[in-house]
């Protein structure tokens, strides 16, 4: 396993530490999610975990957890015991920036319904703030992207249709995805409520206050961050 790999697993073998019989969880998507659910499933073989049950933001990760045995269930109106998934940069007070891998608006309504929200990832993805180094991704309706991309680009950032025009990225959902990047930093709440306010956006890859907790490692072991208010 490459170097890399290795640090995503390990971070993914720490968050599944917190996971307990009987619990309904949120599998995330993504490669370091990846390294999540087969410890999952693993788990759930051997026997060690029993009567837990998982809930899959993307065709990717539902395939996965189905090949692994881990039964599978629709997001269920009282929602999930924990949700624990990767991301692509995060600060640190634990907002953080998810999308890349394309799954951002299922990725969100799975971690605002648990209780319990946890990021996983190798420390390449600690940043002082957000857009250092990773685009703001923001699904979007096909209709009128045009425009939807000229209004994106007024608020300072430049959109970037993922896939090109030749040949769009479409989402589970059947979306585009326009990623905005920054060259100078911006405020990530305001910009949140800028995004929520624009027609033609579905959702969009800010994930602010959401995390209780990230396990991020690295070379010298796996260090587990607190939010603020955890």
């Amino acid at each position: 396993m490459e170097p890399l790999e290795r640090l995503k697993r390990a971070a993914a073998e720490r968050a599944l530490t917190l996971v307990e019989a009987g619990m309904l969880v949120g599998l995330g998507s993504g490669s370091t999610a990846h390294h999540f659910i087969a410890g999952l499933g693993a788990r759930l073989a051997a026997g060690t975990l029993q009567h837990v049950r998982g809930v899959a933001p993307s065709r990717e990760s539902e395939a996965q957890a189905s090949a692994l045995g881990i039964p599978l269930v629709e997001l269920p109106p009282d929602g999930l015991d924990l949700a624990v998934d990767g991301m692509d940069e995060v600060s640190p007070n634990l907002d953080a920036i998810k999308g890349l891998g394309g799954a951002l608006t299922r990725e969100k309504i799975v971690a605002s319904a648990a209780r319990r929200f946890v990021l996983v990832g190798d420390e390449r993805k600690r940043v002082g703030r957000l857009g250092e180094r990773a685009p703001v991704p923001v699904e979007i309706i096909a209709f009128g992207w045009r425009r939807t991309r000229r209004r994106l680009r007024d608020l300072g950032g430049e959109p970037r249709l993922r896939g090109g025009e030749d040949d769009p990225y479409t989402t589970d959902n059947g979306n585009l995805i326009l990623d905005l990047a920054f060259s100078d930093p911006f405020e990530p709440a305001a910009l949140a409520r800028e995004l929520g306010e624009l027609a033609g956006v579905v959702e969009h890859g800010l994930f602010l206050g959401m995390a209780e907790r990230a396990f991020v490692a690295g070379p010298a072991g796996v260090a587990e961050l607190r939010a603020p208010s955890a």
